[in-house]
């Protein structure tokens, strides 16, 4: 078994062939197999054999090197490599490690023509097989939380060894559920619970290479309950780099209490979204990698005690890859080379270039270049640099690598292609072409006559191109020839290998002429030509002449046609002179021209040569130059190098010869020596070489050796001598005495001679032992040679040893070891790492026992006895001089298993459930399991046996036991050693068992559409199997389409009679429905199915397919479709056809309903060319149903009515203008109008007609007579005809007219914001002025024109965006000097409605049914209304929209025991009304309550206690969540459980005999409750424990916590409340401040406030708002002249210099009626929260219902803190033991800078809530009062003076309510506050709001109010009985003062009585009595509005009295 990794880099394969010349056709390449290959690994014990991952073709030679380069060298039984390469590793002992080979780098190369190549290096490491336990911690951790468990793996195999499997209780653990497993081998639980504590947990491993798994220890988790702290991080991830494409885990796991959130940050911003991020419990797991994933990732780990946070880096790289090009470059000699390495990946990498596999380094030839070595150049190549090249990248231990064939040869140029001679005529174009190859590419150049080409570029062009196979091509091209572009073109290719030429004659027609010629210098002994320059064609001939003879005339001269004259061989003397070319052009006539030639004579160097010398000897050489011209240099070099004087060589130099002279020669002297000599001609050389000899001598003498076995050995001989002496190294076996036979050493890869001429023996093996001898020799004098011995020492090492043996516990073993190696051996035994001494540990004893003839030893350990913790690794260390050997052996101790640690699991009636786990099973696999049981009261003897339980089980079901039996289990275990001892013996009760019998007498009941009542008995007494706790009901629709599927119900027993209520069930359906009985165990059988069909309901759905049919103009024919059966929910009983009209101003007809029992109804009488709007419903014996989506249709048209209004006025003396108004009836689209005229004494009987536009409501009548009447009417006309005839008007046309107007008074309606045109349209003669007015009281105010109001020309007023304050009557006057007239247009602007008045009706579990009175519809029909709800504790509102005909509605899918907010508001044409005021209601059901009658506890044990949580009470809402906790007595912890079960719970793993606190909390939607109590578990006999008698002696611990604990937690509450009390003190700082800034900014606006002047009108009368639950006092502002009420003014009230409290205060008192009709109040449903106290003395009092008064008493004072208080005494009027008893509240409110300054505030008190019919008729009672309606009070404003400012706070009080306040639109005059009742849940809230508390007693400052009023009264009062009226009438003789004063008695009055009937400690007021101040049900509260932002009427009148003093700042109000 071995691995190879790979390490980020594909297997890839590279083939180059290479291409050697043209006619090669062998393609020879050279590839890798696998040169990804980076690693291997295997075990020691099995070896490895690995394949050279190069290869080549044809055959390439595979050799192995290691990484340092040395050759890889066959070692026998350890390394070898085959011939096909490949690397083999046997397996080995322990004591023949050698890290060279076992744990080395190697690498493999691949070498044929192409080159050589290596594979990168390969890490190659052998493992052993060594001892190593894994072990698992044991954790803890809390419930809810998250365990984690680690299997710690020893760092020596860390790397090896792998985390396979976890197991709980010997069962492996799937992945799932709460159990998780990281890719790191760590286990996760989640969510821990108690019984994970019952389990334990191992880790197995696995060694990757050995193959052997190990399982370790058993750790168990410790669950603690949960106690708050901050997170602790169990698990947490590293930086490390992972290649991208994979995936990564970063663990991330934390404990803590809260439970701590996980957020993921990754470079500091929240994670992207990407669904390759995957967060799971384990931690964050990213896929598929990329490079931009690289980053800091932080996990913040947070709950609400801190948060901790693990930072790591992840790095993301990519695999290295590795482009070499060129791949294939074929070039030649002398070019210049360039490779380039492309590097793709991670960057930080290195880049090495090698050759042949032999490292590139920088020298003339080769350079690197780039930033990262990336770049090769070989400059001026040469045939040695042919080759492979490799570029390899390294990285971290990654590397990749590509190569390169580079072939270098001879690349002279040669000519492939050219052209041909021809002849052209001037101006046709020609092309010569000229194609060359070489390497490297050559270069072409052009001549013509020995002149470069001219590139004229208007006609000569030259170009140069390069094809694919290395050819350069080039062209001339000349596009209009001439005469002069004729003669020899040449081609001559050049590179740096040479160069090659071409030419030929290219002749162009014309005159023929020759060209000068320059003279030529020829070199003797080489060929020149010359060209005879001859331009134009045709010529006969060209002849050479030379001192006038015809050449040719010897054998070197050579004519050739194209008259080129070749000269070989030049010879100096003979081919000198001049020559002359001589061209025929005609016959007998020639053109000539002369050219001389001079010839130059190159050196010539006689021979020579260096004869042998040796060192010390002289020498003396000659150069000399036997010819040539001169002058002659002459130079010397050695080796290329010019000689420098100071090598001891001397040179002297004369005028052709040069010598060369060494005095003394010595080695330095050898090498190459060049004589050159160069002229004017040339350059020669010579190169001979000198060789100095030097005879071999040893430089290290062989001496004799010792080596040891296994190791490398050198055996030293270095020699030396010129030329270098060859060694030669020969070896004889050692005999007896003198050696044998020497014979060469065999050179292997094992055996290598080095350099130096040492002989390396790289693994020294005993057969190496013998005589060596060294020879030298280098053919210089004789041999020399030396011998020495070789002695090969064994180190110890280890023979024989068993790996693995047995022992059983107490018997005596032996382990036995043999050793081997050169003497002494010592041998070592150890036990795991101890030595083991038997001096010291008489129980171990070695003997050793040696054997001379076998050089072996033999060591025994003998243990007497064995014992468990023998189980280990023993070693046997063999020591000698030479080395250490080791033998490990495992021993196995076995023995009987430990006996199993046995649990209960489950407990039944008949049965149990056990459990167990097998902590230690002998080191012998379990065989099988007994399981022996027994009654408590019995012997063992009487026992039952389950025996041989499978092994594989650890759990097992024990039957047929008796119900509620108390049982003694034990277990035992076996193996195959024997049996264990027995078990702890468990005490265990059965449980009880479930009914045998179903419940009796079950009866059926429907009680509404969707409810039916059950009732029945219980089942009988012995069927019953224990205590009946409770009953399923099984209920099913059984009409058709029902899936016959019981739906089960349960609920508690309560005794022998049960009945319980089915809701939500189907309307109008049968209903089957079983009943069963339930105890502790289970559930019983069920009854017999009784059948019963709920009640009728309305339909829920419309009728369908509604139709409607216009058949005449007032009658219409609607048609439908019965609704779907299933939607009736009852017998159908007709249907009703609601419908009403749409006019066209907008506005609704009323609303007509026709009942049917027919589909089909002809509605008659409709208006005519209307559109109506239908709709129709269904009904049955419950009402009506759904109405249908409104229908619209239109009646058709008929004859119009007469019109509406006629006016006729004399325009002129010949002329009238009629003008008349539309009908009231146009019943349809009016087609004309037809004008009638008569004069009745004109004797015409006819009257004339004319013909109107529709469009014009006027018409001018001409010709007509003057001082003539006439009768003039109109009527209109409609398709179907003329209508009626108006009225009949007389006129006479008049030359001088009065002023008359043509257009109509009457009433104009327009929704509000719109822009209104009120015509006046008058004539008359002159002309007449217009004028409008609009009437305001008593007077007519002309319009004011501004933007908003214009009059046009025609008289027409504009009014632009109107609003409700233009409506009004307005007049316009038309006056000219003969009269006027007027009319008069009321002006009615619609605005959006008022507010409906929202009560509620009825409340359920999950439903508030709503009720309301819409209010004034703002003068537009009212279309619907919007309603809004929200959890009381939110503000996420829902709407619900409801039909306008609807006066209720029921809010259905409600939470069960909830506060809920509703408001209403209504919509009509013009927008949405004003909000209503928000309600508040409770859906019925409370918080759960534990039944006292029910036990806490079902069962109890020793260890186990069931809980019984049947007990609970829902309180009408289910039961969502019990949470227990439960702690010793005497302990501090609490341990938490959490359970939805409703029935009952275990706690498990109790302490025996022990006392326990427990506290219970059973929630639900509507709250908890709570449950406390204490129990104790059984001793382990199941008896019980008595109490504890005092817990002083248990609890000396706590004591001293106690003394130390408590003066610290004194301390720091201490500091803390210090804290408290000055933040509240700087928060009140900061809230006066608020306060007064806010005064001020509302007393500046009010002080710049303007009025409108009050439209006039009919005098409103008197108003009742009724608001269910709440009754409303509403104070509305009226005009008035009442001059004692003075302002004050606004200095005055800034001032802030005075001291002393102004107030000013009044009372208003009204007492209801005493009629016998009932109560206007029922306190017999008041809420909670309204007035605690008072409300629990008015309870308690009264046994029946009673009436209330009502007084009110508004104060005002002035101070720098501004507030108002409100008080509202709700009186009983009747009395008890003669004694009135007063129920008063109070409120303030206090000034917010939100205030909207814009509208009024409005204060309801908290009523009882009452019946819609009851306030009925108390409203028709109040109306018989006549005072009631012209009932006027004087109402002032206070402000509480400073010193009462520190009433204002936030916090509650138990008997204080708190109040929230809002704002409400309301029409002028008006005021609001809104008071609502305190809620539980409301405390979080109330810190943001004020919060009223009880006002302190401050009589004085009451009494100081009271007097500083400046009405004048006294505030002191003879009386303390509530006067019987204290209105005052209209027509009373009282003054306002006296009125005052009555209210102020009063006030002060309610004061006392409120105080008295509230028992808070003070004495009633009698006269000034200073009690009176104080109420223990006094509120306060804050408001958003003020009662001082009074109407802007008041305002007005406080602007017009500013002037009035220091009086009283006071107003009046009418009570509505």
């Amino acid at each position: 078994i071995w691995n190879i990794e790979h390490f980020f880099f594909f297997q890839f394969t590279i083939d180059i062939p290479i291409i050697f010349n043209s006619e090669d056709v062998v393609s020879t390449r050279l590839y890798f197999v696998n040169a990804s290959l980076q690693r291997v690994t295997f075990s020691s014990s099995v070896g490895v054999s690995l394949p050279c991952p190069a290869g080549g073709a044809p055959h390439a030679v595979l050799r192995w090197y290691l990484a340092a380069g040395d050759d890889i060298y066959d070692v026998p039984h350890i390394r070898h490599v085959h011939a096909n390469g490949t690397l083999q590793l046997y397996p080995f002992s322990p004591s023949a490690y050698n890290s060279i080979i076992h744990d080395n780098e190697y690498f493999c190369t691949a070498e044929n023509q192409a080159g050589k190549i290596r594979s990168p290096s390969i890490h190659i490491k052998a493992v052993f097989r060594e001892p190593y336990t894994v072990r698992v911690a044991d954790q803890r951790s809390m419930r809810g939380n998250v365990a984690v468990f680690k299997c710690l793996i020893p760092s020596a195999v860390q790397e090896y060894v792998s985390v396979v499997s976890w197991e709980k209780d010997t069962v492996s653990i799937v992945p799932g559920n709460r159990f998780f497993l990281t890719s790191f081998g760590a286990l996760y639980i989640s969510e821990v619970q108690k019984e994970d504590a019952l389990s334990t947990y191992r880790c197995i491993t696995k060694h990757k290479y050995s193959g052997e798994t190990r399982q370790s220890n058993g750790a168990r988790l410790s669950v603690m309950d949960p106690t708050e702290s901050t997170p602790s991080v169990l698990d947490s991830f590293q930086s490390g780099e992972v290649q991208v494409g994979h995936s990564v885990e970063l663990p991330c796991i934390a404990s803590g209490y809260p439970n701590p959130t996980i957020r993921w940050l990754k470079d500091g911003r929240p994670l992207p979204a990407d669904s390759r991020w995957t967060r799971r419990i384990t931690g964050l797991t990213v896929s598929d990698l990329r490079l931009e994933d690289s980053g800091n990732y932080i996990c913040e780990v947070t709950n609400s005690f801190g948060s901790k946070e693990v930072t790591g880096h992840l790095n993301v790289i990519e695999p290295l890859r590795v482009t070499l090009s060129p791949k294939n470059l074929k070039t030649g000699i002398s070019s210049t080379v360039i490779l380039s390495c492309a590097v793709q990946g991670s960057p930080h990498f290195i880049v090495s270039w090698y050759r042949n596999t032999e490292p590139v380094l920088p020298d003339q030839h080769f350079s690197i270049q780039g930033a990262h070595n990336e770049t090769l150049f070989i400059s001026a190549a040469q045939k040695r640099h042919s080759g492979a090249y490799q570029c390899f990248a390294t990285r971290k231990g990654q590397t990749a690598q590509d190569f390169s064939i580079i072939l270098l040869e001879d690349g002279t140029p040669r000519i492939v292609a050219s052209f041909s001679e021809r002849v052209v005529v001037p101006g046709e174009p020609f092309s010569l072409m000229c194609a060359a190859k070489g390497a490297p590419p050559p270069t072409i150049t052009w001549t013509l006559d020995d002149e470069p080409v001219a590139r004229d570029l208007s006609r000569v062009r030259a170009s140069q191109y390069t094809l694919s196979d290395g050819s350069t091509v080039s062209h001339v091209n000349v596009s209009s020839p001439q005469i002069r572009d004729g003669g020899v073109y040449r081609c001559a290719a050049r590179n740096s290998a040479g160069s090659a030429e071409y030419q030929a004659r290219i002749n162009v027609r014309g005159p023929p002429k020759i060209r000068p010629m320059k003279n030529i210098t020829a070199v003797a002994g080489r060929n020149t030509f010359i060209n005879c320059r001859v331009i134009g064609y045709p010529y006969y001939s060209i002849n050479w002449y030379k001192e006038g003879l015809l050449l040719p005339d010897n054998h070197r001269q050579v004519v050739y046609e194209n008259g080129t004259l070749k000269l070989s061989d030049v010879q100096k003397g003979m081919d000198e002179g001049a020559y002359v070319c001589s061209v025929l052009i005609q016959p007998q006539l020639f053109i000539t021209q002369t050219v001389y030639v001079t010839v130059k004579v190159p050196p010539l160097i006689q021979p020579f040569d260096f004869p042998p010398t040796s060192i010390g000897k002289l020498m003396y050489i000659a150069c000399v130059v036997s010819s040539g011209d001169m002058p002659i240099r002459i130079t010397w070099r050695k080796d290329g190098q010019e000689i420098v004087p100071s090598s001891g060589i001397t040179i002297d130099t004369k005028e052709f010869m040069s010598s060369l002279q060494i005095s003394k020669v010595s080695l330095k002297h050898n090498g190459n020596y060049t004589c050159i000599a160069s002229n004017d001609a040339a350059t020669v050389s010579t190169e001979r070489q000198l060789t100095v000899t030097v005879p071999p001598r040893f430089v290290v003498q062989p001496n004799n050796q010792d080596g040891i076995y296994g190791k490398a050995g050198i055996l030293n001989c270095s020699v030396d001598g010129y030329p270098p002496p060859k060694v030669m190294w020969k070896h004889a076996k050692a005999g007896i005495g003198n050696p044998q036979q020497y014979h060469p050493v065999p050179l292997t890869g094992r055996i290598q001679i080095m350099n130096n001429g040492s002989l390396l023996i790289r693994h020294v093996l005993e057969e190496d032992r013998g005589f060596y001898l060294c020879q030298a020799s280098n053919g210089v004098g004789s041999d020399i040679s030396k011998s020495m011995v070789l002695t090969v020492k064994i180190p110890a090492m280890i023979t024989s040893h068993p790996n693995t043996t047995m022992a059983k516990k107490g018997h005596v073993k032996e382990l036995n070891c043999t050793a081997r190696g050169e003497w002494p051996i010592i041998i070592r035994w150890e036990r795991g790492d101890t030595v083991i001494d038997p001096d010291r540990n008489p129980r171990y004893s070695i003997t050793t026992s040696p054997n001379e003839k076998t050089d072996e030893v033999l060591s025994t350990l003998k243990l007497k006895p064995a014992e468990r913790e023998d189980s280990v690794f023993f070693s046997c260390h063999a020591i000698n001089s030479y080395g250490e050997g080791r033998g490990l052996i495992q021993l196995t101790v076995q023995e009987p298993p430990d006996p199993p640690e046995l649990e209960v699991r489950e407990v039944k009636d008949r049965s149990m459930n056990l459990r167990w786990t097998q902590r230690f099973d002998g080191n012998s696999v379990i065989t099988s399991y007994d399981i022996e049981y027994k009654n408590k009261t019995d012997s063992w003897e009487l026992k039952h046996a389950t025996r041989n339980i499978s092994p594989t089980n650890n759990q097992a079901n024990i039957v047929d036991l008796h119900p509620a039996s108390v049982y003694s289990i034990r277990m035992y275990s076996y193996n195959s050693i024997g049996k264990s001892e027995a078990s702890k013996e468990l005490t265990i009760s059965t449980e009880e068992a479930q009914p045998d019998g179903p419940p009796m007498e079950v009866i059926l009941q429907p009680v509404t559409s969707q409810s039916i009542r059950v009732t029945w008995k219980a089942p009988r007494k012995e069927l019953q199997n224990g205590v009946i706790r409770g009953y399923q009901i099984g209920y099913r629709e059984n009409g058709p389409g029902s899936n016959g599927q019981y739906s089960i119900v349960e609920m508690k027993a309560t005794g022998d009679s049960e009945v319980y209520t089915l809701d939500n069930l189907k309307k109008f359906a049968q209903y089957g429905v079983v009943v069963q009985a339930f105890n502790r165990a289970g559930t019983g059988p069920s009854s017999s199915e009784i059948n019963a069909t709920t009640l009728e309901d309305v339909p829920s759905q419309p009728p369908q397919n509604v139709r409607a049919i216009s058949v005449t103009s007032d009658e219409a024919v609607i048609t439908w479709a019965e609704p779907p059966r299933m939607t009736l929910h009852g017998v159908l009983k007709g249907y009703r056809v609601v419908f009403w009209a749409v006019f066209p101003d907008g506005e609704w007809g009323e609303m007509q309903n026709i009942t049917t029992t027919k589909e089909q109804v002809e509605l008659r009488g409709l208006e005519k060319f209307t559109n109506y709007s239908i709709q129709v419903l269904a009904y049955t014996q419950a009402g009506d149903g759904v109405r249908s989506n409104v229908l619209y249709i239109q009646t058709r048209e008929d004859y119009p009515g007469p019109p509406a209004g006629i006016k006729a006025v004399p325009s002129s003396a010949s002329s009238v203008v009629v003008s008349w108004l539309p009908p009231h009836k146009p019943n349809g689209i009016i087609r004309k109008y037809t004008i009638y005229c008569s004069s009745p004494g004109s004797g015409q009987p006819l009257p004339s007609e004319y013909e109107a536009n529709p469009e014009l409501l006027f018409y001018r009548i001409t010709h007509l007579n003057h001082r003539q009447q006439y009768l003039i009417w109109a009527a209109a006309v409609t398709t179907a005809g003329r209508g009626n005839f108006s009225d009949k008007v007389t006129v006479e046309p008049a030359a001088k007219a009065p002023a008359k107007i043509l257009s109509f008074g009457g009433t104009v309606t327009t929704p509000w914001m719109k822009e209104v045109r009120l015509p006046c349209s008058s004539v008359g003669e002159p002309t007449p002025t217009i004028k409008w007015t609009k009437d305001s009281e008593d007077t007519a105010i002309p319009v004011s024109l501004d933007g908003q109001r214009l009059i046009l020309a025609n008289g027409t007023l504009v009014l632009r965006s109107v609003k409700a304050e233009d409506s009004g009557y307005y007049t316009c006057t038309a006056t000219n000097t003969l009269g006027f007239d007027t009319i008069i247009v009321n002006l009615l602007v619609q605005v959006p409605p008022d507010q409906p008045r929202l009560t509620v009706s009825t409340t359920s579990t999950s439903s508030i049914t709503l009720a309301w009175i819409p209010g004034d519809n703002g003068g537009s029909s009212i279309r619907g209304f919007v309603l809004q709800y929200s959890v009381d504790n939110t503000e996420e509102w829902k709407d619900v929209f409801i039909s306008s005909s609807e006066r209720s509605f029921k809010l259905d899918n409600l939470r069960c025991g909830t506060w809920y907010k509703v408001k209403l508001a209504a919509k009509n044409s013009v927008g949405a009304g004003r909000i209503s005021e928000i309600i508040e209601a409770k859906t019925h059901g409370r918080e759960p309550q534990f039944n006292k009658d029910q036990p806490v506890f079902t069962h109890i044990n020793s260890s186990h206690a069931r809980l019984n949580l049947q007990g609970w009470a829902s309180g009408g809402c289910p039961i969502s969540a019990v949470t227990l906790e439960f702690r010793p007595k005497g302990t501090w912890a609490w341990q938490n459980v959490r359970t939805n079960a409703t029935t009952d719970v275990f706690l498990a793993e109790l302490r025996e005999a022990t006392w326990y606190e427990l506290k219970m909390k059973a929630c639900n939607s509507a709250g908890c409750g709570n449950q406390s109590s204490q129990f104790a578990t059984l001793d382990y006999d199941g008896s019980t424990i008595p109490p504890i008698k005092s817990p002083l002696e248990k609890n000396d611990d706590v004591k001293k916590l106690f003394s130390i604990g408590c003066p610290v937690i004194l301390v720091t509450l201490g500091v803390a409340l210090l804290f408290i009390i000055r933040k509240k003190r700087k928060e009140k700082r900061l809230k006066r401040l608020r306060d007064a800034k806010s005064l001020a900014e509302m007393l500046i606006s009010k002080n710049n406030r303007s009025f409108d002047t009050p439209v006039k009108g009919p005098p409103q009368g008197p108003r009742l708002h009724i608001d269910i639950p709440r009754v409303q006092l509403l104070i509305e502002d009226k005009e008035g002249e009442d001059k004692a009420t003075i302002p004050v003014t606004d200095t005055e009230f800034n001032q802030t210099g005075n001291p002393q409290s102004f107030c000013t205060g009044v009372s208003v008192h009204h007492p209801a009626l005493i009629q016998n009709t009932g109560p206007l109040i029922d306190m017999s449903d008041i809420r909670p929260g309204t007035n605690p106290v008072s409300r629990k003395s008015v309870k308690s009092a009264h046994s029946i219902r009673n009436r209330y008064s009502s007084q009110w008493t508004l104060t005002k004072c002035q101070a720098s803190t501004p507030a108002r208080t409100l008080t509202s005494d709700w009186r009983t009027v009747g009395s008890q033991h003669g004694i009135t008893v007063t129920e008063s509240d109070s409120y303030s409110a206090s000034l917010s800078q939100d205030t909207d300054k814009g509208r009024n505030s409005m204060v309801s008190t908290e009523s009882a809530s009452s019946t819609y019919e009851e306030l009925a008729r108390a409203y028709e009672h109040a109306k018989l009062e006549e005072h009631l309606q012209h009932a006027k009070f004087e109402i002032t404003e206070c402000f509480i003076s400073d010193s009462s400012s520190d009433q204002m706070t936030t916090g509650t009080n138990d008997n204080a309510d708190s109040m929230t306040s809002m704002s409400t639109p309301s029409e002028p005059g008006i005021c609001r506050f809104t008071a609502s009742p305190p809620k539980p849940q409301d405390y979080d809230r109330g810190k943001n709001v004020a919060v009223p508390i009880p006002h302190r007693a401050k009589s004085e400052w009451l009494l100081q109010s009271m007097k500083a009023c400046s009405l004048g009264v006294s505030a002191s009062s003879s009386s303390s009985t509530l006067p019987q009226r204290t209105l005052t009438m209209p027509g009373s003789s009282a003054s306002v003062a006296q009125s005052a004063a009555a209210a102020a008695a009063a006030t002060a009055a309610a004061a006392g009585a409120s105080s008295s009937s509230s028992g808070g400690g003070v004495a009633g007021a009698t006269g000034g009595t200073p009690g009176g101040a104080s109420s223990s049900s006094s509120k306060m509260g804050g408001s958003r509005d003020s009662l001082l932002e009074s109407s802007s009427s008041g305002l007005g009148r406080l602007q017009k009295q500013r002037d009035g003093g220091a009086g009283a700042y006071s107003k009046s109000y009418t009570l509505v």
